[in-house]
């Protein structure tokens, strides 16, 4: 016996989905714009909140669709200001998404930016990665990635007086290897949340053929212009071969990154961004600085140094600050624009790295 399907997930249609959905049912089409801007401009979470609309639909819509699959089980706040939430998927399993506050010199919040996973553990490996320890167990759907971004700006917009700024794809999962459901979460929440897309960033290992793929798909138009990180962690196939295995493939390796960086570039016109964990002697010599500012030549660039954050069962750890700044300069010395992005929330496991919704294990 078949099992009764879902009842669509609304936060997971875009407009022109909304209106099919409306005239499906027997609504005229302008009934579409109306659901949009409820779910996903307004936020509404219950169609009672739908005053426009008759209560008729209303009743019908709630016994025929819902607005988001996720519940939240559970919240730390950080010293810091940092925000982890757990969020229950329909599958028992859990992701965990993160809001990053950044403060002037004032204390006056002048940044929000939501770190969304797009899928329960990864497959990719990473072995200094808690999630990558998990495993791969489940890709989210569009909605549910949109759903982790209108959580978070709800919690920003009570907890600090202002909404999300920003957004980037760098929680639990390889977005890439989620790519039709990742492509499609940025159009709904940017249209949603009045977002550009130049302020979502997407994070990636360096699946090679999907780089491609989306510079040829924004190009199109097909997809919006947000902006893509590689997850480098190390300047030559030796080093980044025994700490990520994705590059032991020369479909990813190395090689296949660079002409698919060059294409991006060529195609999209956009900056690339390179994201670099240093770890205490294992890429943080002069020499890997002289291999990483190679990299960097690739196309325009810029270099964000990662201070590890400990993961427990894996053997890396952070230099000491001398150190740091001994790499940064010599860095600085091959002209590389290079950034330093601090520890986050580490006191409650959400900084870079750390997430693995410890329910999952």
């Amino acid at each position: 016996m078949a099992r009764p399907s879902a009842p669509p997930d609304l936060l997971a249609l875009d407009e022109t989905e909304l209106t099919a959905f409306m005239r499906e049912i027997g609504e005229p089409a302008y009934r579409g714009r109306q659901l949009f801007e409820w779910v996903h401009e307004k936020g509404a979470r219950s169609f009672d909140a739908m005053t426009n609309l008759p209560k008729a639909l209303r009743e019908r819509l709630a016994a025929e669709a819902q607005i988001g699959t996720l519940v939240e089980t559970k919240r730390q706040r950080a010293t810091d200001g940092t925000i982890k939430t757990l969020l229950r998927l329909p599958s028992g399993r859990a992701v965990e998404a993160v809001l990053i506050p950044d403060f002037d010199d004032a204390g006056a919040p002048r940044r929000m930016t939501a770190c969304v996973s797009s899928q329960v553990g990864c497959a990719m490996g990473c072995t200094f990665c808690a999630t990558g320890l998990l495993g791969f167990q489940e890709n989210l759907t569009a909605g549910q990635i949109a759903a982790q971004a209108h959580h978070l700006d709800g919690i920003a917009t009570a907890e600090y007086g202002r909404g999300l700024s920003n957004i980037v794809y760098m929680g639990m999962g390889e977005p890439l290897q989620n790519y039709p459901a990742v492509a499609k979460s940025v159009g709904l929440i940017t249209e949603g949340l009045g977002l550009s897309a130049k302020r979502v960033t997407v994070s990636t290992v360096g699946l090679a053929r999907r780089i491609r793929q989306l510079a040829d798909d924004q190009a199109a138009g097909r997809i919006p212009p947000f902006r893509l990180a590689v997850s480098l962690h190390a300047p030559t196939d030796a080093q980044r071969s025994a700490i990520m295995p994705v590059n032991r493939s020369e479909k990813t390796d190395l090689t296949a990154l660079k002409d698919a960086i060059q294409h991006y570039h060529a195609i999209t016109g956009h900056r690339v961004t390179y994201e670099y964990c240093v770890f205490a002697g294992v890429n943080d010599s002069d020499e890997d600085a002289r291999q990483l500012a190679a990299v960097a030549r690739w196309a325009p660039s810029k270099v964000n140094l990662i201070v590890y954050n400990p993961v427990e069962g894996t053997p890396f750890t952070s230099p000491p600050e001398a150190e740091l700044d001994r790499f940064i300069r010599a860095l600085v010395r091959e002209e590389v624009r290079v950034t330093v992005r601090r520890s986050r929330g580490q006191d409650i496991d959400a900084a870079c790295g750390q997430l693995a919704g410890a329910e999952n294990a």
